[in-house]
């Protein structure tokens, strides 16, 4: 992430209307959030991790995401997170929203 882009945003949000801006900006919260409190991933399912210990909220907010802009969408928000939760919380990120349209670990 470039220093403009840590100050100003990705390419991809800064494009959006305000109404999807306001709605990407939102969900990057929600996804630290999950971070921070529960990790994207779990050992065992259960309580918000699926059959396959993906975190549920993260694993909607990335299908969401696929919707509004697909791929590029989704990097630019994984960026916005990796910044703010650090590498190994982004690559976990990464493993939840694998089977979310064509992200690829």
């Amino acid at each position: 992430m470039s220093l403009f882009n840590r100050f100003f945003g990705e390419p991809e949000i800064r494009a959006l209307n305000a109404h999807s801006k306001a709605e990407v900006e939102q969900m990057i919260q929600e996804l630290v959030k999950i971070g921070r409190m529960d990790d994207f991933l779990s050992i065992t399912p259960g309580g918000p991790f699926d059959i396959q210990c993906h975190h549920r909220g993260a694993k909607q907010i990335g299908r969401r995401l696929n919707q509004m802009g697909g791929v590029p969408l989704m990097m630019a928000v994984r960026q916005t997170v990796k910044y703010k939760l650090k590498d190994v919380l982004a690559e976990h990120l990464d493993h939840c929203w694998k089977d979310v349209g064509d992200w690829q670990v």
